[in-house]
Order: structure tokens, then C-alpha cells, then sequence
């Protein structure tokens, strides 16, 4: 078989055009230096999914923790990094209701985000709310899907309780101090400097709490009388095990979403079992598609309505185009980022 040539002077014809596009991957696990740019196929539109022309995809811990090859993407999702993205509906399969091509939109994705196309299942759409550009909805399905699901669904926060929010001026944790805040719980954060605690207070955090001066159990016991916080959202792992039990209180709930600080510890589990508390580990983005669709759901549901009304705002810290990724992930693995940090494709 002869290999297809295309001259200069010969016009490619849309449809090979169309097949291919822009994708970030990891060469090998490491740090930034592993990110690559590459030409893959496009994904084409299956029963139940629609298309998506990417705008902007938010940068996650998830996908750090990927490219230093200690969290693969579950069977069956997309080697391509990336867990939300903002865009435009380009094409619609077979099934799909409610959604068409041209709509704008964000999604929860299992992988492949960081590209010019991405296939996303379509109950992990949501609409791009009002009053939010379309670059910086990147930066909430992810987020509000992991604290709603995690605070709210498995948790129960509940008005009045205290909530103690690890990283509090990252994606997560700007975040979760509004959400908090917004649904009449009491946010409290640890950060690593002024300059994020700063950034933090104005969101509604009540406690600011800074880790590298500061003890956060005796600071968390001080304002609450003693208590304790009733939940804890923990993005640490084992390092924080034992004193985030410390500073829980009486029928608290430990929520642990992340392991920057290793996966093993030992627990006291005289003191859980006297203090009547729980510790709950989950992850979202193995969930099964009807399980995200739910959650997406429900972020819709209750959260939108507070994105549109302004009071939950959102925090995109920088942006870097997609071309960059490993400088925007060098950015990230600094620690220095406040709020989202996003990856632009040229539209």
C-alpha cells in the first residue's frame, strides 16, 4: 500500500483535518519535565456522550499525582490527563438529550481534559453559570463536585458546624471556605504563608490558621471552647492522621480526599471509638458514570444557584496556554499558586 502523501499545494480536505488534534501526556512518570505535547486522534462521539471543543481544562492535584505515577487513571479512562474542562458541544451521540451543538459548557470528567477535544458521558455536563466567562468555568466542576459530594453527601455538614479545611487557598480550599460559608457552617483553614490567608479571609473563613507557625489542633480547640471542629476536609493523608483526631470533636467526621502526606499511619482507634468520630477516605474520579452523573446533578442543583448569584465567586490564580502545560505544572508543584490554575487552548 502506497502511504498517503499531502503536498503543500494540496488542500486537506476537513474530515482529516477534523481526526486530529492538540493532547498533553506524561512520558514516563517524574516531575514537569514528563509533560509533552503530542498529535492523537480525536475521540468521535459515542451512545450517550456528546463532544466537546475545549476552551480551558483545570489543572488538579489528581493530575500531579498521575504524572508521579502514583494515581492511574481507572480502567477504561482516557490516558490523556485533565478531570474538567469548559467548551463548546461540537458534536452529539446517539441517545444525548438536552444538550446540542454550540452549547457552552463545563464537565466532570474521568481523563482526557487536557486536549482540544474531549468525549465526555452527558450527565457530567453542567451548564456554564451566569455571569462566569467561559475560561473560568474550567475551574468548578472538579472542585464543587469533590466538596459537595465529600462535605455535604458524605459528611453532612450541617448549619452551624465547624468545618477545618486543609490548603485552604488552593482550588479546593477556596472553594470549600465559600461553600461552607454559604450553606451556614463555620469555615476554619490552614495555609503555608500571610499572603494565602489573606487571600482566604475575605472569602469567609472565620478561623486562619498559618501550619508552618502555628499548631492547628491548639488552634482549633481555642476557638471552638475545646470542642473540636465537627468535620475536617483532609488533602494531607497520613501526616495529619492522628492530629487532625486530635482536633476533631465529640461525633466529628474526618473526610481525608487526598495523600500529599503519605497513604500509611497509625490510628488511635481507642480515641475514634471515645470520640464517637469518623474517618471517611473516598475518591471521585473512579465512581462509576451514574454515580458522577448524580453528584453533577446535585452540584447543579444546589450549588449553581449560589455561583449565579455571586456568592460563591470563582478563583482562577493563573492561566497558562496548553502549549505550557509543564511550566503551568512546575507552577503548581511550587506551591506558590492561590486558587485554580488552568490551561487555555487557542479557540
Amino acid at each position: 500500500m502506497e502511504a498517503l502523501v499531502i503536498s503543500k499545494d494540496q488542500p486537506v480536505s476537513p474530515r482529516f483535518q477534523e481526526a486530529q488534534m492538540k493532547a498533553v501526556f506524561y512520558q514516563g512518570a517524574g516531575g514537569p519535565e514528563v509533560v509533552e505535547l503530542r498529535d492523537v486522534a480525536a475521540p468521535e462521539a459515542r451512545a450517550g456522550e456528546v463532544i466537546v471543543d475545549v476552551v480551558a481544562a483545570g489543572l488538579n492535584r489528581a493530575d500531579v499525582q498521575q504524572r508521579r505515577g502514583v494515581y492511574p487513571p481507572p480502567p477504561g479512562a482516557s490516558d490523556i490527563p485533565g478531570l474538567e474542562v469548559s467548551g463548546r458541544i461540537s458534536s452529539v451521540g446517539e441517545g444525548v438529550e438536552g444538550w446540542k451543538a454550540g452549547d457552552e459548557v463545563c464537565a466532570l470528567l474521568s481523563g482526557g481534559g487536557y486536549a482540544e477535544r474531549v468525549a465526555v458521558p452527558a450527565g457530567q455536563l453542567l451548564p456554564v453559570p451566569p455571569g462566569v466567562s467561559l475560561v473560568d468555568a474550567a475551574s468548578l466542576p472538579e472542585t464543587a463536585a469533590t466538596i459537595f459530594s465529600n462535605l455535604f453527601m458524605a459528611a453532612g455538614v450541617q448549619a452551624g458546624e465547624s468545618v477545618l479545611i486543609h490548603g485552604g487557598a488552593g482550588g479546593i480550599g477556596t472553594m470549600a471556605v465559600q461553600m461552607v460559608r454559604a450553606f451556614g457552617g463555620i469555615p476554619m483553614v490552614t495555609a503555608g504563608s500571610q499572603a494565602k490567608l489573606d487571600v482566604v479571609r475575605p472569602l469567609g473563613a472565620q478561623l486562619l490558621i498559618n501550619y508552618r507557625e502555628e499548631d492547628f489542633v491548639e488552634k482549633v480547640k481555642e476557638a471552638t471552647g475545646g470542642r473540636g471542629a465537627d468535620v475536617i476536609l483532609d488533602v494531607v493523608g497520613a501526616k495529619y492522621l492522628q492530629r487532625n483526631l486530635d482536633a476533631l470533636a465529640t461525633a466529628g467526621r474526618l473526610v481525608v480526599i487526598g495523600l500529599q502526606g503519605g497513604a500509611k499511619a497509625e490510628l488511635d482507634l481507642g480515641k475514634l471509638m471515645a470520640k464517637r468520630a469518623a474517618v471517611i477516605g473516598t475518591t471521585l474520579r473512579a465512581r462509576p458514570v451514574e454515580e458522577k452523573s448524580a453528584i453533577v446533578r446535585s452540584v447543579r442543583e444546589h450549588v449553581w444557584p449560589l455561583v449565579a448569584s455571586g456568592d460563591i465567586k470563582v478563583q482562577v490564580g493563573r492561566t497558562f496556554p496548553l502549549a505550557q502545560a509543564a511550566a503551568a505544572h512546575e507552577y503548581f508543584d511550587s506551591g506558590d499558586h492561590i486558587g485554580k490554575v488552568l490551561l487555555t487552548v487557542a479557540e
